[in-house]
Order: C-alpha cells, then structure tokens, then sequence
C-alpha cells in the first residue's frame, strides 16, 4: 500500500474507497463509512444450528492458486490448500456457561452475563475459587436490582443447584457494566458452580435459546483455557481428521489463548468507525510459542480466527513497546496507525518481546490488546487466515476487507450465491492476506 502524506492527514487510494487519517489527540484515525461495509444477508443464510458433523461445512478458498476468483470446497479437505512446513496457530480459549439468572425476594427476576474476573484477575486462580469470587458483569433488569442480596434462580428446585447456594451481590453499579460479588457454600470450585448454574451465551443473532447441542458444538474440540463469553468460531469445523492431515503436510499447530469478549457481538453504532470504541480482551502467549512465531516471522504463518489474528499482530506492537520503553504494555484501539509509523521490523519487535520475556523469566505473556483491524491496516505476521463469514458493518467484517482488500465484495458475493452458510455456525473461507508487508 502507498501512503501519501498531505499537512496533517495521510491519505490512501484504492478502487473502491478514500481513506483519510487525521490527527485526533495525536492519534490517527481512519476515516471510514461503516455504511460502505455492508451486504445483503437475509434471515434464511444465516445458520442457526450447526451440522450434524463438525467438518460436514463447506470452504471458500480464496489464496494466490485460486487466482483473482474465490472456488468452493469442502472444508474436510482444507489440509490440501495450506502451505507445507508452515505455523498454524489456534485459539485454545474455552466458552464458559456465563449467563446465571437470579431472583430477588419480591420474585423480580435479574439476569446476570459474567464478562470478566475481577478478584481475582487471573482467570485460572478465580475459577478454581471455592468460597467467593468478583466478576465484571452485565446486569439485564438492572433497574429493579435495589440492591438487595439476590439467589440463583432455580424453578425445576434441582437439588445439585440447590446445595450451592449461590448468591449474588451488586458492588458497584457503573451503568453499562457492573461489579457482582458472587458467594456459596458448596465448596465447589466456581467452575463447577457456574457449570451447573449457568447457560453457555450463544450470539444474539440466532434468535433463540441455548439447546442441548450448543454444550458440545459452541466450543472447538480443543478448547482448553476456560474464560471466554463466545466462542472462536473458525475452529468449530476441526476434528482428529483434519488434524492429522495438516500434519502430514508438516504443518506446526500451536496454541494461544486469547478470551473472547461480549463486545465481539457489539454493532457499530457510529456512522464513522472513528467514533466506535473497540472492546479489550486479555490474551496469553508462552516464551516457547513467541519462540515458534519467530522462527516463522517473513514465511508461512496461518491464523485460525480473527481472535488469532488480532492476538498475533498485537505481538508486534508489544515489541515496539519494549524497544521503546522497556516493557510491554496494552496495545491500544489506534496505535497501529499513528502518525509517524514504526522504522522496526517484525523480526526486530519480536526479537524484543522474547528477550524481556526471557529477562523476566515469566513462564507466560499476559496481555490485553484494543487493536482495531480495518483496511489501511499493515499486516505484519499472518500470511493465512481461516474465518468464517461475518456480519454486515461489523468489525470482523472490517477485518476481512483490511486482508484483502476491495475484493471482499466478491468473496461475500460469490458465499451468497453458492449457498454458504453464515456467521458463527455457518460455513468457512481460507483467504491469503493481499496486504501483508513483506520486511
């Protein structure tokens, strides 16, 4: 991509839209219609039940052998287009049952969405906790919460549900998002108690209520590292057969973790996607997985989900954080378009970022990460990515226009009129990245 500097903006050319970035409080922000990323989707193409097998699901593949036209396939053979010897990175996250409905005496009836620890903060150390635990939540019917010590609601009187006793208390109310002290008395692990208590939040858009099914198919088959409030869609169609394919082609698979947010599923609101606010979401890296995307950094490195995919160029950003300031820090919603752009190379930030983690000798990378991906976006590790097909003026969809440019019309085009399947059980797409810097 070519930038041209003019005063106080940089402008960027293509054919289909003009990009302005202008200093807002020293940052740059693109200047982007949300209106112009859109398509039709109607109700029927978005799939609203997963398939009876994982891998049954069909693959768009869109990559530098299929030329300037996407083809489809099915997605049990999806091995055969990858690039041999090359890095494949999943996200391990594991959805947690975070909705838990509460009642107050007077019978008034107070949903409760778990979005993230607060004490603790480490996600491990409070699901392993056996008394008490803090979380930052979404209250629905907040307005009739008085403040009053609320008990899980349990109209079936499920005796298992019963014996934990779980209560709820309001500690502070900061109108979107609240602070919620959770008690009981079972000795349960507050895994356990929210396994029993709690229902797994599939995405608003399937318009119905979470199923028997949604247990098992709302979470891949390697999902590990509980903490995660929707799921890493893209890795819903792997099982064992996929997986020994890939690594016959002597494909490395390695795993990160990165916990998916409620404000994954937020519309953009604002008519500029300057004024939209991206949500924070806390990701893990291990020494030996920095270790691994090095060793791939300039070659073949495949992202399975936009969740991988933002986790994985934020790296680079942490590296600039630790060449400049010695440490790494929350990589912010609009950093990676900051005026004066960053003179480092990939290999030089991730070279950075694992000699402060070796220096430290922290056994993980914790993290969170802001970073908005829309096009003008300098792609700087993933070479591939698998994803599924997303929303009209959403960010996900912003994400895929950044990887490859204008002709994300075509692909969508060419999904709706091959009968692809949409959003989070809908079919995949295996796409090559048509703006990645090559340093």
């Amino acid at each position: 991509m070519k930038f041209t500097k003019v005063k106080s903006r940089f402008t960027h050319v293509n054919c289909e839209n003009r990009f302005h970035f202008c200093y807002i409080c020293n940052e740059m922000k693109p200047q982007i219609r949300i209106e112009d990323f859109t398509y039709p989707l109607p109700e029927g193409r978005i799939a609203r039940f997963p398939l009876e097998n994982r891998d049954d699901s069909k693959l768009l593949v869109f990559t530098k052998s299929t030329g300037e036209s996407p083809i489809a396939a099915p997605f049990k053979e999806i091995a055969r287009y990858l690039p041999s010897k090359a890095l494949m990175v999943f996200n391990e996250t594991k959805v947690v049952p975070a909705r838990m409905l509460f009642q107050r005496a007077s019978g008034a009836l107070i949903e409760i969405f778990c979005l993230e620890p607060v004490a603790p903060t480490d996600y491990q150390l409070c699901f392993a906790q056996t008394e008490r635990c803090d979380w930052k939540v979404i209250v629905g019917n907040l307005k009739k919460w008085k403040g009053d010590t609320l008990h899980l609601y349990n109209p079936d009187l499920d005796p298992a549900v019963s014996e934990t006793g779980l209560q709820a208390d309001l500690i502070e109310n900061n109108g979107k998002s609240c602070v919620v002290s959770f008690s009981w008395r079972s000795g349960a692990s507050f895994s356990q108690v929210m396994g029993l208590c709690g229902r797994i939040p599939i995405p608003p858009y399937l318009k119905r209520e979470t199923q028997e099914i949604d247990l098992t198919r709302y979470q891949t088959c390697y999902a590990r590292q509980e903490g995660s409030v929707a799921a890493p869609t893209a890795g819903l169609h792997f099982t064992e057969r996929e997986f020994a394919e890939i690594d016959a082609r002597e494909i490395d698979r390695q795993k990160l973790c990165l916990h998916v947010g409620a404000g994954t599923f937020l519309p953009v609101k604002s008519e500029m996607i300057a004024d939209h606010t991206m949500h924070s979401e806390p990701f893990e890296v291990s020494l030996a997985f920095l270790r691994r995307v090095r060793a791939a950094c300039g070659g073949k490195l495949i992202a399975v989900g936009t969740t991988s995919t933002r986790c994985l160029e934020s790296l680079y950003y942490l590296g600039v954080h630790c060449i400049e300031h010695g440490a790494p820090g929350v990589v912010e919603q609009w950093e990676p378009y900051r005026d004066e752009g960053y003179r480092y190379t990939t290999a030089q930030a991730l070279d950075a970022l694992i000699a402060y983690v070796e220096k430290t000798e922290t056994p993980k990378l914790l993290s969170r990460t802001q970073i908005i991906i829309v096009p003008g976006f300098r792609f700087r590790l993933v070479n591939n990515l698998v994803t599924n097909f997303h929303q009209p003026q959403s960010t996900l969809l912003l994400l895929i226009a950044a990887f490859v440019g204008p002709l994300w019309r075509q692909l969508y085009d060419f999904a709706l009129n091959n009968d692809f399947r949409f959003l989070s059980y809908g079919d995949s797409s295996l796409l090559e990245c048509r703006t990645w810097i090559d340093e």
